[in-house]
């Protein structure tokens, strides 16, 4: 969803040759290949196919495939993204071939340092030559922790750049859904891992269920937990396969309420205007807090219960698209990088 628009914009330019490395982390086919699919991205010319596995397994894994795709290319820049394990991998790779690195979604900060991903935003941004942030925060952020300014580009949401251009396309996956349905959606390991956790949310939903409908498309990682729990769910708790990027839009679009421990979701309901609940104590996205329509309600089942219920009722917060959340956030990318080559 970030690569997709980036590959598309420089595409537009004259002369740029683009080599797409899929480091196999989402291997999943509901999880990765109707991603390609739907967002028109070329097969791969390169998967590392390196699968799952602990944080250090998968790491020195992704590294030790990758460096020989980058030593055969030589690409005159390693374009990563996000803050996955992928991105930190091929960061350091390029960083240590003497390769130039743009890191796109740079500065975001939870603060929060036994996030893994946080490990891997903040290594990252300090190795990349090019940091393009989502927003002003972020540039701050990247200031605070001495990146020179003349590395640093603000220039929007790629994951905005993709939703405004399938937003036309969105659907529902089924026909016979329920109105003023609540989504949710978890898999952080701090939800999903700690069963009498996951067991006191699962047992939130199934009150909130009483109120409204909820749809739950289950993450693989989270219908392990969620076997594991021995949790049995009632007609309104409907649980669901995961979502095509396009169902999932349209499942977000329609909903009530939104509840989730998902990153890109919060930026994407505060876009959509749609009501979203964060079931974690901290964001790396303040800024869908601050001016969007995010609340986090962290590991507190009564203020969980309490938001929903109020924007349930009509107690909804107005939020507002933050600047340069405009679609054209790759467009800006592309002539960045391709003015310095």
């Amino acid at each position: 969803m970030k690569a997709a628009p980036v590959m598309r914009a420089l595409r537009e330019h004259a002369g740029v040759q683009q080599t797409l490395v899929h480091t196999g982390q989402h291997y999943d086919v509901s999880m990765s290949d109707v991603f390609f699919q739907q967002l028109g991205m070329p097969a791969p010319n390169a998967n590392l196919e390196v699968g799952s596995g602990t944080h250090a397994q998968q790491t020195a894994a992704i590294m030790s495939r990758f460096e020989p795709v980058v030593t055969e290319s030589k690409p005159s820049l390693v374009v990563v993204y996000g803050d996955v394990n992928s991105t930190i991998a091929a960061a350091l790779v390029s960083a240590k071939l003497g390769v130039r690195v743009a890191h796109v979604e740079a500065g975001l900060r939870s603060f929060d340092r036994t996030m893994p991903e946080e490990i891997n935003r903040v290594l990252t941004d300090q190795m990349a030559d090019l940091l393009f942030t989502p927003s002003d925060d972020a540039d701050r952020n990247l200031a605070r922790e001495g990146i020179p300014s003349d590395r640093v580009q603000l220039v929007g949401n790629v994951m905005i750049d993709t939703l405004v251009r399938m937003l036309p396309q969105a659907r529902l996956p089924e026909t016979d859904l329920p109105p003023n349905y609540i989504l949710a959606t978890l898999h952080r390991p701090s939800n999903v891992d700690d069963l009498p956790w996951l067991s006191q949310l699962l047992g939130a939903f199934a009150d909130l269920a009483e109120s409204a409908p909820i749809l739950f498309p289950v993450h693989p990682r989270t219908a392990k937990a969620i076997n594991g729990s021995g949790h049995r769910f009632g007609n309104r708790l409907r649980l669901m396969e995961p979502q095509s990027y396009l169902e999932f839009l349209g499942l977000q679009r329609h909903a009530a309420l939104v509840i989730t421990d998902s990153g890109g979701i919060q930026e994407e309901t505060t876009f959509l205007g749609v009501p979203c609940l964060t079931l974690r104590e901290n964001t790396e996205r303040p800024i869908t807090v601050e001016c969007g329509t995010n609340l986090l309600v962290g590991r507190n089942i009564s203020l969980l219960r309490e938001s929903a219920l109020r924007i349930l009722s009509g107690e909804k917060k107005q939020g507002r698209v933050p600047p340069l959340w405009d679609g054209h956030a790759a467009e800006r990318i592309a002539a960045i990088v391709t003015a310095g080559t």
